[in-house]
């Protein structure tokens, strides 16, 4: 009987969680986004900190600078006016879904392609950036397109990514190296632990862009469109989000965004821009 009552007391800490964390996830879905962003005049975006052109870490001033930077900037003054604070959260593909739904952020824009499941989980905004997954290789090798990538040739992909799932789908003989971002991922190609490294276009003409010694062949093989995430119930949120990017793509501001980032990139194909 003492045995039995021991074992319930070391169980109650464990039930207690689960109801704190349970009780956390559905404060999380009924905050009003909106309501509380008006109220505080600071709204928090989740972006990449490793991702060239997208969303990169200046190392020397801390200060998140790319694409997807500048349109979560222009669609916060959209919505929230020109003297918002807008707070960035650098996030990677396995950290921000789960710091979204947790609340650590209120908006995910994240080189994150719409697809069926990750709707199951949040919302997405509508597209800004049809980007498109492809395949990246030193100049040189006799990899031409995702149809070489047979037995007995090894690609690199991001973790948390479905352009893994993709590439299996695509190349179902080739050997699949995982890593948890591109820096890395770019790493072990560079070092010969792959043959090609695989993710979004728009991702891999950034890295070659550092190092022109790598190039992206064979073009797009999927169609990957980037949209931007928020928790399910924020309708007034996803509207707003959705009216101010229409708003910066009438005026012009998406498009000299657009010719900021991606114009000096060499090879990139401007089909992929929304």
């Amino acid at each position: 009987m003492r045995l039995k009552q021991l074992r319930l007391w070391c169980l109650l800490p464990l039930f207690i969680l689960t109801l704190m964390l349970t009780a956390c996830g559905q404060h999380v879905g009924e905050k009003d986004v909106m309501q509380t962003e008006r109220e505080t005049n600071e709204i928090t975006w989740g972006v990449k900190g490793d991702m060239r052109l997208f969303g990169l870490t200046d190392i020397e001033t801390g200060e998140i600078r790319g694409f997807e930077v500048d349109i979560a900037k222009a669609v916060s003054k959209e919505i929230f006016g020109k003297n918002v604070k807008v707070n960035f959260v650098p996030v990677n593909s396995n950290t921000r879904l789960p710091l979204l739904k947790n609340g650590n952020v209120d908006a995910l824009i994240a080189t994150m392609s719409i697809t069926a499941d990750r709707k199951k989980e949040i919302d997405f905004s509508d597209v800004y950036f049809n980007a498109g997954q492809a395949i990246m290789v030193k100049k040189g090798s006799k990899i031409k397109s995702v149809k070489d990538l047979t037995s007995g040739t090894k690609v690199i992909g991001i973790q948390g990514s479905n352009s893994v799932l993709n590439i299996k789908k695509y190349a179902p003989k080739s050997e699949v190296l995982q890593l948890s971002d591109a820096a890395q991922a770019f790493a072990a190609l560079k070092s010969g632990q792959g043959d090609a490294m695989t993710t979004d276009n728009g991702i891999l003409y950034g890295l070659t862009s550092d190092d022109p010694s790598y190039h992206v062949v064979g073009g797009s093989f999927t169609t990957e469109p980037y949209g931007i995430g928020v928790n399910k119930g924020q309708k007034k949120f996803l509207t707003a989000i959705n009216k101010a990017l229409k708003k910066i793509e009438k005026n012009g501001e998406y498009q000299k965004l657009v010719d900021k980032w991606f114009s000096q990139i060499s090879g990139f194909d401007g089909s992929v821009v929304k």
